[in-house]
């Protein structure tokens, strides 16, 4: 018995670690892409190894991030208690995770497609220069918004083999969205970024103009999801109505930071993403099924 619950004490510590649970923001996005491209149900063979390979990148991408990020967070009082740095996870065992999850990403990719194998490498890549990127440049939440922003187009290929605009419409939205909400995270980091010597947008123009640039991504991610809707005869009325249902839960998001109070901020993160992205593909399923 206590075996079993160390067991399941250390799983939940690995998917913390890799906080599993925002897969939430970009595998709906992805999904959508995946019916979107079949217009209807693609085969079941087809989204299982969507979601595997989603998993695999996205585990290895936060696994690299951990790694190359553990002196920072030892550092940062946001961050010190995390598996790493609090000695909960060992380094040798989180590269493992990192080198296992990627493998899992390739072969899932592998399962997809000729196409989807190619790419593979490359995104890879991307993934894991997002964790460098704050070294070097302010520009990191745009990284993040691209590696997110490939989960639409990445699911279209698996189904189709083959690009189109309208997935790489749907990664720009996801893109803005996530780059805006990151921004937004960012805030909680300002002072520390400036104390380490880390490149951030925040920590470069200050809170007051970085909330204006999220709203600012934010209108861009309604417009690039107004393009789908146009884009798409799969999408029908129900999808547009629900971009005002997005576009008030975006304002709401905002209106619960200010320059001056930021306490409401894992809120405005975790919790109202979570029903956007939720929201969105809900209602796509139901509009390319009804049709």
């Amino acid at each position: 018995m206590q075996n079993q619950e160390n067991l399941q004490q250390r799983i939940r510590t690995f998917l913390e670690m890799v906080k599993f649970s925002h897969t939430i923001f970009a595998l709906p996005f992805a999904l959508m892409a995946a019916l979107l491209a079949a217009d209807g149900m693609p085969s079941l063979w087809k989204i299982f190894w969507i979601i595997i390979a989603m998993a695999g990148a996205r585990t290895g991408a936060m696994g690299a991030n951990r790694l190359l990020d553990a002196k920072f967070d030892a550092r940062n009082p946001r961050t010190k208690e995390r598996a790493l740095p609090a000695g909960l996870i060992e380094t040798k065992q989180a590269l493992g995770l990192t080198v296992v999850s990627y493998l899992i990403f390739i072969f899932a990719a592998a399962m997809l497609n000729s196409f989807c194998l190619h790419l593979a490498p490359y995104i890879i890549m991307i993934l894991t220069a997002y964790s460098l990127a704050k070294r070097y440049t302010n520009y990191t939440h745009y990284i993040l918004g691209l590696c997110l922003g490939l989960a639409p187009v990445g699911a279209w290929i698996a189904v189709t083999g083959s690009l189109a605009l309208t997935p790489l419409v749907l990664g720009f939205a996801v893109g803005c969205w996530v780059c805006g909400f990151d921004l937004l995270y960012s805030l909680q980091d300002i002072e520390f970024d400036k104390a380490e010597g880390l490149h951030s947008i925040p920590a470069s123009i200050g809170i007051e103009a970085t909330l204006t640039l999220a709203r600012k991504l934010h209108l861009g991610m309604l417009g690039a999801l107004f393009l789908v809707w146009l884009f798409s005869a799969s999408l029908g009325w129900f999808f547009l109505l629900a971009l005002f249902a997005v576009a008030a839960l975006l304002h709401y998001e905002h209106e619960l930071l200010s320059p001056t109070d930021l306490s409401k901020i894992d809120t405005a993160f975790f919790t109202i993403n979570g029903y956007i992205s939720i929201t969105i593909f809900v209602v796509a399923a139901l509009d390319i099924w009804a049709g």
